[in-house]
């Protein structure tokens, strides 16, 4: 289940115009992580799983790969993902691209490997309060918005929503070893209009991904 934001104001330029963005409650929509390794990434489309990423080889519009600098990074598709190379050290990883859902509405995927930002970079991202840290802020183009709570899932299976304190910060445990997932999707009320058509559903789904060592 998807949490729940507060109303807040947003300011989209161009094709995206003013509305009000919440969190839903309604259907669950598929979201993008990355998997890193050293110098390459990975990034599915599906839900996270024990075995193996349950993953989509559906194609995705406007796929793009960056660091904390904005250059884009060279990005393959192969048929279970899409493939990121020659990472440099230091800094988390992004990834965001669009796809239309199977009821006709928009989704945009913001995913971002690693937690050692500390400012936003994503229009929608999930920011650590320090690097590595548990406790993570919600943040809509670069203004901080109140998040009732983040959902994680593992690749052992474990699944857990926390919720947000007083101030809006979200405070997560990691009780063992493995990938975790945190993921926020939100919802823009009222109809946008993009490249000339009009969407009645749209969604932004965003997600945090990282390690545990043993």
């Amino acid at each position: 289940m998807h949490s729940t934001l507060s109303r807040f104001a947003i300011a989209r330029l161009g094709a995206l115009l003013l509305s009000t963005l919440l969190f839903s409650l309604s259907a669950h929509a598929d979201y993008v992580w990355l998997e890193r390794d050293g110098a390459t990434a990975h990034a599915y489309l599906g839900e996270l799983q024990p075995d193996r990423p349950a993953a989509s080889a559906e194609l995705l519009g406007d796929a793009r790969a960056f660091m904390a600098d904005g250059k884009s990074l060279a990005t393959t598709m192969s048929d279970s993902h899409y493939s990121i190379a020659n990472l440099r050290e230091g800094g988390d990883l992004r990834f965001t691209a669009k796809r239309q859902s199977s009821n006709g509405g928009l989704l945009f995927y913001q995913a971002k490997a690693g937690r050692e930002d500390t400012k936003p970079v994503n229009d929608l991202e999930l920011v650590p309060d320090q690097a590595g840290g548990n406790t993570f802020r919600l943040y809509w183009k670069s203004r901080q918005v109140p998040a009732d709570q983040v959902n994680v899932y593992t690749s052992e299976g474990w699944t857990r929503s926390f919720k947000a304190a007083a101030d809006g910060s979200v405070t997560i445990t990691t009780p063992f070893p493995g990938r975790y997932v945190l993921e926020v999707t939100a919802k823009v009320n009222g109809t946008v209009e993009l490249e000339g058509k009009k969407y009645d559903d749209v969604r932004h789904v965003a997600t945090v991904s990282f390690v545990v060592a043993k």
